[in-house]
């Protein structure tokens, strides 16, 4: 009896942690999530990191938004099974699904390590691609995985608060008073697609390492095509619910349907399904 009261306790105390952290969200557009990672898996993830850079030959992008002292991987569920947990986090991923819905996909996942002597981005946000009047309903929320600690010095993501509410977008080379979203290693910053922020200048003598793990609304278009991206052989390997978030599945009983059917299939999955039209 004892043991299912304190289930039923870490429970509510989940769901009030929860509710807390959407209302930061719908107030501020951000909120930080501690202690998500251990020691242990965030320098794993980080070791692997630097594996990568080196197997793929990964430098600096020549622009200014990407970075010009800044290294990033692309499509890292395509470069090893280590990556697979950061979707499906029981920490992060119910929170995503409540600032969006049940129906989110993966839009992206990558690393960012922002290097010494890295400027700060532009100020942005990450739906202003979107051709929707603003504000509106979140249809992006996207998260930022600390495997390094994250300071003002070394370039933590800079922030507007409440920006996600306004009626536009910032304009790419316009001054903005901003926050630095401080955060310890194994931390979590998530935030509404609407927030203005950007990359901070790191001037330190040690890289800043993310990982950004971003999401979308089912019935938007994935920012990185996860489906031509993905080697299917790679993907039958994912647990089911990742398979549904990099678009393996059907949005509302209708976005994504192949004649009718499941693109689950493609995996040899046996999964029948109702579309609207049949309910």
């Amino acid at each position: 009896m004892a043991g299912s009261t304190e289930r039923a306790a870490a429970a509510s105390g989940a769901v009030d942690e929860l509710d807390a952290h959407l209302a930061r969200i719908e107030r501020d557009g951000y909120t930080i999530l501690e202690g998500v990672l251990s020691d242990d898996e965030a320098d794993a993830l980080a070791e692997d990191l630097l594996r990568l850079e080196a197997e793929l030959g990964i430098r600096p992008a020549d622009n200014d938004f990407e970075g010009r002292r800044t290294w990033r991987i692309y499509n890292l569920l395509a470069r090893g099974r280590l990556y697979e947990a950061i979707p499906v986090h029981p920490r992060v991923l119910p929170l995503v699904e409540r600032v969006l819905d049940p129906g989110c996909l993966v839009s992206s996942l990558s690393s960012i390590s922002i290097g010494p002597g890295e400027s700060a981005q532009m100020i942005h946000a990450d739906d202003q691609l979107v051709p929707l009047p603003k504000p509106h309903v979140a249809i992006v929320c996207n998260t930022m995985w600390a495997l390094t600690d994250f300071t003002e010095e070394n370039g933590a993501t800079r922030v507007v608060p409440g920006s996600h509410r306004a009626d536009h977008s910032p304009h790419p080379r316009g001054e903005y008073e901003t926050v630095a979203a401080e955060m310890s290693r194994g931390s979590v910053l998530v935030w509404h697609g609407s927030l203005w922020h950007g990359g901070g200048a790191n001037r330190t003598s040690e890289r800043r390492v993310g990982i950004a793990m971003n999401y979308c609304a089912g019935f938007i278009r994935q920012q990185e095509n996860q489906q031509l991206g993905i080697p299917r052989e790679i993907v039958r390997g994912f647990c089911p619910r990742l398979r549904e978030l990099v678009g393996y599945g059907v949005y509302n009983h209708l976005i994504g349907h192949i004649d009718k059917r499941s693109p689950a299939e493609l995996l040899g999955e046996d999964t029948p399904l109702r579309t609207i039209w049949d309910l």
